[in-house]
């Protein structure tokens, strides 16, 4: 069994404060050291309670003047299909937490089609899946995120591909609607697996006793298609920054107290 969980590192923080202050200051330096060998970075965003308190950390730390944002993008994995300021979109939550806080081109943020802004659901995720594929790299439609942020449900859902649904078994594009989303909203875009697998490094932040067993079964090796959490894959890095209460489950051997 541990060797099927050899490739995915756990670091633990003490409590959700420490870990988005960890988590952000990580992020910071990933941006720094790529843009000293890349002309861009493509960074993808998640929305939750911890997706949004990483990005308040970021804006926070004393490097994040230091940065030129002006060669890094920020994507999202999903987005909540409602009016553009509806609180709960994650670009707002995005914006509010960090985004409106940099020096950085409107171009680079791509935001999902909101519910206001004349396309229909469908139209929405087409329209992100063309966004993406002007990005696209040596080997895919869409870009290999540097950092792909993920949070991870109760019921181990990521992005908006949620258990025992279509939506996480579909390989051939880069986008899909999600129409009946177990949680509200019913109406999302979310990208699929492939894109997600793509990127470079798959970062899940999650905290609280309640993601403890969601925890456990994405490090076994669980049925992607019923634990999304487990199917998800950087190409060099796949990283579960959690705190002590997420990490209730979790081995001792598969701590890294290094990384």
């Amino acid at each position: 069994m541990v060797e099927a969980w050899a490739e995915k590192r756990v670091v633990i923080s003490p409590d959700p404060t420490t870990l988005a202050d960890s988590v952000a200051a990580r992020l910071l330096n990933r941006v720094a050291k790529r843009l000293d060998s890349d002309a861009l970075v493509h960074i993808s965003l998640t929305g939750g309670t911890m997706g949004s308190a990483v990005l308040v950390a970021a804006s926070r730390h004393p490097r994040r003047d230091r940065i030129d944002w002006s060669r890094v993008h920020f994507w999202w994995s999903d987005e909540r299909f409602v009016p553009r300021a509806d609180d709960d979109r994650n670009e707002k939550q995005a914006r509010a937490a960090l985004l409106d806080a940099l020096d950085i081109p409107d171009a680079n943020i791509h935001a999902i089609a909101s519910s206001d802004d004349g396309v229909d659901l469908e139209g929405a995720a087409e329209r992100y899946a063309a966004e993406l594929a002007r990005f696209a790299g040596e080997d895919g439609d869409w870009p290999s995120f540097d950092v792909c942020f993920l949070g991870v449900g109760p019921d181990a859902h990521i992005a908006s591909l949620f258990p025992d649904r279509p939506e996480i078994l579909i390989t051939d594009r880069s986008t899909v609607p999600v129409r009946e989303s177990p949680k509200p909203p019913p109406e999302r875009v979310s990208v699929t697996r492939p894109v997600i697998n793509s990127s470079q490094r798959v970062w899940m932040v999650l905290s609280g006793a309640d993601k403890a067993a969601a925890l456990g079964l994405a490090l076994a090796g669980a049925s992607y298609a019923s634990v999304p959490a487990a199917g998800a894959k950087g190409r060099k890095r796949t990283v579960f920054f959690v705190d002590d209460a997420a990490a209730a489950q979790v081995p001792p051997e598969l701590i890294d107290g290094e990384y």
